[in-house]
């Protein structure tokens, strides 16, 4: 299959004014509505797509509804662009009786302090590069701060979760480099075999170990089922992305409740979320099944790497200070967030839970966390150091500049064109959907 020609990322705005284009060509059959706005006044848009009487206009219609939620986490920008490529097909070839929901950038605060248009290495895209701490991420913010003091981003998006009852609510992510992975709130029955296909034909490995799925069931290759919510003891204080100790050993965030995110709130109305990751740069070391001769000797070895690592950016941490920037407050919190799970992810790696058999993926999964995690700091770290003259900005920027290559180098890391980002994601919704439809649900 010819793909367009690569892309860069759209921003929040391009992706707006590209919606509003689409509302006004096809009045009959899109709409284009503000369903909130950021905590720096940024408006949050929903593009919705099918007739006048199912396109949000009439929740309680008999149609069913699709809800896509796009930039969720800021680092992650092929949502976005997976969405618009989403709504366009679906007017040209629209779903019998179905109304997709489009939420563009869940996150569009977060989106403009991660500026990496089209990163032509691992080192461009940390550049610029920014997450939010976990409390100020809209998916997961509802599982770690309490209902009062949720964050507007989160607020917007169960409210239409709630107002339009999604059949399914897709959640576009994407990793910085690995393979391509689902993860389910229910078993969709099928969706193994059109999402391998997919992956094959698009030279995608197939995360099938996948850290974010640790201990989780497995229906098919890079198929995840997280834990229902009625196994209070398989995920009450577990990591997203993960069920008690194992989770955490794969190096998800502590002290989150998986039930308590917005993934889940779509099973208040008998619906469905899954959750679609495909990587920036490639990495065939996530998909290599043979067993690994010693996971526990190389899950010690990870963890010493990644507390040393860790330590060397906390030395350097502590002569960076916000002052009245608010740029710089908010850069600094995520790393001081980031820098803080290290300890019990470390403990974690070395415990009783550690793994006697595993396979060479999963231990490859685990190492690209471990790098990612301290490289991700210090990046944030750096932008700060920069932007104050600090004298220590260049030591840091050697630090990142040579664990960005070791990353790339280790993994034998291949880029994958944005356009072929967006086909796998758009081929793996629509084959969600599909499946779902098929069983009934």
């Amino acid at each position: 299959m010819t793909l367009i020609r690569d892309m860069c990322y759209p921003t929040p705005r391009e992706l707006a004014l590209a919606a509003r284009a689409l509302a006004d060509e096809h009045p009959a059959r899109v709409r284009l509505r503000q369903a909130g706005t950021s905590r720096a006044g940024e408006p949050l848009w929903v593009l919705s797509v099918g007739s006048p009487a199912t396109a949000g206009a009439e929740p309680e219609g008999a149609a069913p509804n699709v809800l896509v939620v796009a930039g969720a986490h800021a680092n992650e920008p092929v949502g976005g662009a997976t969405a618009l490529s989403l709504a366009r097909r679906l007017i040209r070839e629209p779903g019998a009786g179905t109304a997709w929901h489009f939420l563009l950038c869940a996150d569009p605060d977060g989106a403009a302090l991660h500026r990496t248009p089209r990163p032509g290495s691992l080192l461009d895209y940390h550049r610029n590069f920014f997450r939010p701490p976990g409390p100020e991420q809209p998916e997961w913010a509802p599982s770690l701060l309490p209902p009062d003091r949720l964050p507007p981003e989160t607020l917007a998006l169960t409210g239409l979760i709630d107002e339009l009852r999604p059949t399914l609510q897709i959640s576009l992510h994407g990793t910085d480099l690995g393979g391509s992975w689902v993860q389910l709130t229910r078993d969709i029955p099928g969706l193994a075999e059109p999402f391998g296909k997919s992956a094959a034909e698009l030279r995608i490995p197939v995360e099938t170990s996948a850290s974010d799925a640790s201990g989780w069931p497995s229906p098919g290759a890079g198929i995840f089922v997280m834990p229902a919510p009625a196994d209070a003891d398989a995920t009450a204080g577990a990591a997203p992305g993960a069920a008690g100790s194992a989770s955490a050993a794969a190096g998800t965030v502590p002290s989150e409740d998986t039930r308590l995110s917005t993934w889940y709130h779509a099973h208040r109305h008998a619906g469905t979320t899954a959750i679609v990751e495909v990587p920036m740069w490639a990495s065939d070391l996530v998909d290599d099944p043979a067993p690994h001769p010693d996971p526990r000797g190389a899950l010690r070895v990870l963890a010493a790497r990644l507390t040393a690592d860790a330590a060397r950016v906390a030395v350097l941490r502590e002569g960076a200070a916000g002052g009245t920037d608010p740029a710089a407050d908010t850069l600094l919190r995520a790393v001081d967030w980031t820098l803080a799970l290290i300890p019990r992810i470390a403990v974690e790696w070395t415990g009783a839970g550690a793994p006697a058999e595993a396979t060479a993926a999963y231990i490859g999964s685990i190492d690209a966390f471990g790098r990612r995690l301290s490289l991700r700091a210090a990046a944030m770290l750096l932008r700060v150091l920069r932007a104050q003259g600090h004298p220590a900005a260049p030591a840091v920027d050697r630090l990142v500049t040579g664990w960005c290559e070791e990353f790339a180098a280790r993994f034998q890391a291949r880029w994958v064109p944005v356009a072929t980002q967006v086909e796998h994601q758009s081929r793996v919704v629509l084959a969600a959907y599909e499946r779902l439809v098929a069983a009934g649900r």
